[in-house]
């Protein structure tokens, strides 16, 4: 009897990824005012897959640390604890560090404001061509401005725009140079902190579809930052919904967007707008995120919660079955 293949590791592996931030006074105060250490716990204990070639979307209200996890997963901050693997290499042990350094150029970010994220003093040509030098992607002068012109071309601009300064275009064309810029180094995982939410809806879109052709044309794996469903909606393969630090829900893209089950996530997907239901109640999300330096006890969602009861105030759920919820999960504890 033929046995089955061995499933395919995942391309990134996130491990109970922890980060705490010291936001005390400076000594002197503390010790005027009797004062004691504050700190902000980020990311709490947050863990996650994304296989190779597909889109794994975070999503949630600001402040509830997306951009957080996504420059651990990258290596720009380091975790307080837990671990992050792509391909297989540690980003942060540092007995890997030869093997990470060789990980980085198949490893890029697209960042949320296109022009804050390129040199307006270098011309586009150069800012598209540091990475194929930094990486040794192709060598000659000659090789590289016509690997830059391909590049130029692939995101939808022309070769001659690489003599041209950022602030010579416009928001969505500064986006595509940044696109082009993350792939000059052959990159094949690429994170996407809010890449168009600095841009007008139909440039959106434009952008959007560019990087899905670009994912399907070369097999690129993304880590989408977005606090839009409806953007997350268009591109992601699976979803995780980030609340104060947590995820409360990862679910298939089709499945969490027909059937939330975590009600964080109705309440988010109640204010996405859609003609389909209008002149329909809906039911909008509720107050605030709370103070991430004294959140609230027990499940942190509890206050702005239409189904809690006691032990929600008192206990943090586990997530089961992809769901972090006491009332969701009871069910199936009481089975177990």
């Amino acid at each position: 009897m033929n046995s089955k293949p061995a499933a395919e590791p995942p391309f990134v592996e996130v491990r109970d990824l922890r980060r705490v931030f010291d936001v005390s006074k400076p000594w002197l105060n503390r010790v005027l005012e009797h004062a004691p250490r504050q700190y902000l716990k980020a990311v709490d204990g947050v863990s996650f897959d994304i296989r190779k070639g597909e889109t794994f979307a975070l999503v949630g209200e600001s402040g509830s640390g997306k951009s957080t996890v996504a420059r651990m997963v990258v290596g720009l901050l380091p975790p307080s604890e837990g671990t992050v693997t792509i391909a297989g290499v540690s980003m942060h042990d540092a007995a890997a560090a030869l093997e990470r350094q060789r990980l980085r150029r198949r490893i890029q970010m697209i960042f949320q404001d296109p022009y804050a994220s390129l040199n307006p003093r270098w011309r586009v040509g150069r800012i598209i061509a540091e990475p194929i030098r930094a990486f040794d992607v192709v060598e000659g002068e000659a090789a590289i401005a016509e690997r830059v012109g391909e590049l130029l071309s692939l995101v939808g601009l022309h070769p001659d725009d690489g003599k041209k300064f950022p602030h010579e275009f416009s928001g969505g064309q500064r986006q595509r140079i940044a696109i082009a810029r993350a792939l000059a180094s052959n990159a094949e995982f690429i994170v996407c902190d809010e890449p168009t939410s600095a841009l007008d809806v139909s440039v959106q879109a434009q952008i959007l579809n560019l990087m899905r052709d670009l994912q399907e044309g070369l097999g690129l794996t993304y880590l989408f930052i977005s606090h839009n469903l409806a953007v997350v909606r268009h591109m992601a393969t699976r979803v995780g919904v980030m609340y104060l630090g947590r995820l409360v829900e990862v679910s298939e893209g089709a499945r969490l967007f027909s059937a939330p089950r975590h009600p964080y996530t109705r309440m988010l997907l109640d204010a996405v707008p859609d003609l389909a239901m209008a002149g329909n109640s809906r039911e909008g999300v509720k107050g605030e995120i709370p103070n991430p330096i004294s959140p609230p006890p027990g499940c942190t969602f509890h206050p702005r919660c239409p189904l809690v009861f006691d032990r929600c105030r008192a206990e943090n759920p586990p997530v089961i079955d992809g769901v972090a919820c006491h009332a969701v999960n009871a069910g199936r504890e009481a089975a177990a």
